[in-house]
């Protein structure tokens, strides 16, 4: 599949609020959560006013021009943070373009962007269940932290 990867233009962000939910791990998808969730507070810190912290960066997969998959990082007291100088890594697809090599991709270009504006790490929480545990492990990202549901994994760059 032909697909480019791009630092997603503010015009973009509203975007994020679908890849937010989309970033979200449902088990049963037969009982799918409702979308109103990325109003929680706990989670919408992930996106709310994405663009106007000096440590919010976005680059997005693009396939026939339409966005199909984002991975953005920021600063916050999010469920995986590990430190107040680590940018938290969020990362989504739309379902038809999982398991292609595509996250694996971003997650690729973003550490390099990351490394590049001389970060010394990163972190994200994912759910024990989530079968991108093993994409992170693959990566690089070791386990910090591990919780009842889920794992706080840290990447050192």
């Amino acid at each position: 599949m032909d697909y480019i990867i791009r630092e997603m233009r503010k015009d973009e962000y509203p975007l994020l609020k679908d890849f937010l939910y989309e970033a979200i791990f449902q088990k049963d998808e037969n009982n799918l959560l409702p979308k109103e969730i990325v109003e929680m507070p706990e989670i919408r810190i992930y996106i709310e006013d994405f663009g106007k912290k000096k440590d919010d960066y976005c680059l997005c997969a693009v396939v026939n021009g339409r966005v199909v998959g984002a991975v953005w990082v920021r600063i916050i007291e999010g469920f995986g943070c590990v430190d107040d100088q680590t940018p938290e890594l969020a990362i989504a697809l739309y379902k038809e373009y999982r398991r292609l090599g595509i996250g694996s991709r971003l997650m690729a270009e973003m550490l390099n962007l990351l490394k590049e504006k001389g970060y010394r790490k990163t972190s994200l929480s994912v759910q024990k269940d989530n079968y991108a545990v093993q994409m992170y492990l693959k990566m690089g990202y070791i386990i910090k932290k591990e919780k009842e549901e889920e794992y706080i994994m840290e990447y050192v760059l």
